[in-house]
Parts: C-alpha cells; structure tokens; sequence
C-alpha cells in the first residue's frame, strides 16, 4: 500500500509538471500572451475549488477508491480535451479540459494523503513526507520529459496525450493495492438509519464543524503559503528564467528540475528530520528556508544567484505541505473532514493564486510577481505552532498492548491481566445502561 501510495503520488507530480514544462509551446502554438495563459488557467482554479469544498463528503460517502476512479477518469478526459484544444486552436475547448482537470486534481490529492494518514497510524511512523517525496520525483521526472521533447521537436500536443495515457494506465493498476486499508468511518447513509429521539438535534456535518476549528483553519493558512509557493514555482517558473535571463525553453525546465530536486533531497529525509526535531522546528526550519531562497531568486541581478535562490526555494518548500497534511490527520475520526477543509485552502493557493499572479506578469514581468509569495510565508511562520501534534485518545494499557492477540496463552507477558467473560459482559451492560439514559435525556 506504501509503494502504490508514493507511486501514486508520483505520478500526480509528472502530469502536473510535464504540461506545464511546455507552456511556452503552448503560448506560442495558441498564439498568447501571458496575461492570457493566466486567465486560462484560472479555468482549473475554479473546477479545482469546486471539487476540493466537497471532497470532505464526497470521500466518506462513496470510498477511496471509488473516488481514485473518479479522479482518474476526469484527468484522462480533462488533459484530452486540453491536447487537442492545444492541437485545433480551439481556446474554449483548451478552457474546458483545464476545468475538467482541475476538478480531478483535489480528488486525487486529497484521498492520497487520506490513506497515508491511515497508513502512520497503523505503522506509527511518519509516512506523509516520503510520500510527498513522490511528487518532486515525477516533476523531476515531467520536467525532464518536457525539456526532451522540447528539444527533440515534439508537439506540445502529442507529449500531453502520451503523458496522459500512460499515467491513467498506471493509475488503474494502483488504485486497488492503494487503498488497501477500509474506511476510518462508516457510510453516511449507514448513519442515517440509526434511531434517534424526537428531540434530539440533527447533528452538524463534520465539514461544518471543522471549518469553526481554529486549529484546523489556521493549518489551511500554512498549507495555503505551502501549495501557493510550490504551485506558482510549477507554473512560473520556467517562464520566469526563460523571460528574465533569455534563454532557452529547455535550459529554464532544467531549472525547475533543480527546484523539484531540492525538495526531494528534503522530503526522503523528511521522516527522520520530523523524529529528531518536531513538527515545529522543522516547520520553523523549512518555511525560513523557503522565504530566503524566494527572495534571492526574484531580486538576484544574474541567473547563477538567481539559481542558488532555486535550490533554496525548494529545499523550505519541501516539508510545509505533508507537516500541515500531517497535523490536520491527527485525529483518525476527524481526519476527513479536517483534511478537506485544509486542502481546501491548500486548492486555493495551488489553483487560484498562479493564475492570478498571470494578471500581474505583463506590467511586473514573471520574476517579480512571484514576490508575492513572500507575504503568505512570513504568515506561515507567525502561525507555525499550530501543527504541534494534537492528543485525542487514551494511552492504551499495558496490559493490552498494541497488536497482540488476547486468546494465544503463549505470546502473553508475564505480569499480563487478561479480562475474563463476565469483566466483559459487566461493562457492556455498563455501557447500555448508559447510553439508555443518554437517549432518555
């Protein structure tokens, strides 16, 4: 389930960053300015918020994997119709697939971090961050297959499909084995068909309720700078080295690469940073990191300083998003609703914020506009706290320890006390009466 997860994860970095690595054929095949190729994307902005607001209800409700399935199928169709926009010139049918695309991207994030979280509680150890690591490792990976193309004469139009095709095969074949654990909750409409007391107030949907936590909200704040700095590197960048110090399309997806290589180096030593140091100093570490290397990247008057600026850009980058996933899944039965509610943020900075700094880069020019970023890190900072680890259930007994099977006489301890039948049946009756009288009230 592991390896399907990262794989999964993967995947989702190449197909993101292989289209974008060809933007600048994009611009030039669709005849654009790049106020234009912003508003464009805008269109996978707001399928992709759309999708990110219900995911809380939507997974709960029909599973992981059915929503894996969901997800690929609108990817497939969504980059498809952006091929062939791309291939006929058509701008509508362009606007339409990023749409598409856009409202499967959540859906794929958003249940992939859902089931690493699971898969830490049951293993007991940081599981988000090598995960996350996946993604660096497939924009590397789409990078490199963009500055390929790009210098072997390749159609912007035909690499996206290809890239397309061969993702959704690979998808199908994960999504079994990545979702192998079964839900944390039961079904909404199994919850329906409970009894309840006329007088009893309808409960408020966990959505709802994770969007009045103050903790949960102020997570969705960090992961908003997070998904911000690297969405707007994914999209702008490129441009950004091409435009500012006028070179070639392949030399500027090569340094995205150094961007994307930068946050891997931080995320396959994410876990064992996270043992050592906390959630807290690490964030403190990355976000201070991440904000240096912005700032020397977009003032830097030559590209080996611009460069440096990068690798620094990417190596604070690397943690913030997986630490936030983390902390908002701390509490198994919550963890749904809260996740969603922080990606919902997070959707927002990934999918609103770089094609609103497309408005910008015709009068600031690309390098510039991404100075932006800067104010949503310093207030990722003032808030970093908030992803100290939360405490939601008891210590488990000693005596009944964590995995062990109760039946088997010989793998018992020594000094272990093993309930008999009727300790059992003397709290279960306990336990009725209570909630007897909870149902009275």
């Amino acid at each position: 389930m592991r390896a399907a997860l990262i794989a999964m994860f993967g995947l989702f970095g190449m197909s993101t960053t292989s289209w974008l690595g060809r933007l600048p054929s994009i611009r030039a095949d669709l005849q654009l300015t790049d106020g234009q190729v912003g508003r464009l994307i805008v269109m996978g902005a707001i399928g992709g918020i759309l999708a990110v607001i219900g995911s809380g209800a939507l997974i709960p409700r029909i599973g992981s994997r059915r929503t894996l399935w969901l997800a690929t199928i609108g990817n497939l169709v969504g980059m498809s119709a952006v091929s062939l926009g791309i291939a006929i010139g058509s701008l509508p049918l362009f606007g339409a697939g990023l749409a598409i695309n856009g409202m499967a991207t959540p859906l794929n994030k958003t249940t992939i971090v859902l089931e690493g979280a699971k898969l830490e509680k049951v293993l007991g150890r940081a599981i988000l961050p090598p995960i996350h690591a996946a993604f660096p490792v497939g924009a590397a990976l789409g990078a490199g297959l963009a500055a390929l193309t790009s210098l072997t004469g390749v159609a912007a139009a035909l690499h996206i499909i290809g890239i397309t095709l061969v993702g959704a095969a690979i998808r199908v074949w994960l999504i079994k084995p990545g979702t192998a654990l079964p839900d944390s909750a039961p079904p909404l409409r199994h919850l329906a068909d409970k009894p309840r007391s006329p007088l009893a107030k309808k409960p408020r949907s966990p959505v709802l309720a994770a969007w009045t936590e103050r903790r949960t909200l102020l997570i969705g704040l960090m992961m908003f700078a997070a998904s911000m700095s690297e969405a707007s590197a994914s999209n702008w960048l490129n441009l950004a080295v091409v435009d500012s110090f006028h070179i070639r399309e392949a030399i500027g997806a090569l340094a995205y690469g150094t961007f994307v290589a930068a946050m891997l180096v931080t995320r396959v030593s994410g876990a064992w940073l996270i043992g050592r140091f906390g959630r807290v100093k690490v964030m403190y570490a990355s976000t201070s990191t991440a904000l240096a290397g912005l700032l020397l990247f977009g003032l830097a008057p030559a590209l080996p300083l611009a460069w440096a600026g990068i690798a620094f850009w990417g190596l604070g980058a690397a943690l913030a998003w997986p630490i936030c996933n983390s902390a908002a899944a701390d509490d198994p039965a919550k963890a749904p609703a809260r996740v969603s509610v922080a990606s919902s943020f997070s959707s927002i900075g990934m999918l609103g914020v770089p094609p609103l700094l497309g408005l910008l880069v015709d009068s600031w020019g690309v390098r510039h506009a991404l100075l932006i970023i800067a104010v949503a890190m310093v207030v990722s900072l003032i808030a970093t706290r908030t992803v100290r680890p939360e405490t939601t259930a008891k210590p488990i007994p000693d005596s009944f320890p964590t995995g062990s099977r109760l039946d088997t006489p010989t793998e018992r301890q020594p000094d272990q006390v093993v309930p008999t039948a009727s300790d059992l049946d003397a709290e279960l009756s306990d336990l009725l009466a209570s909630e007897t009288e909870l149902a009275r009230a």
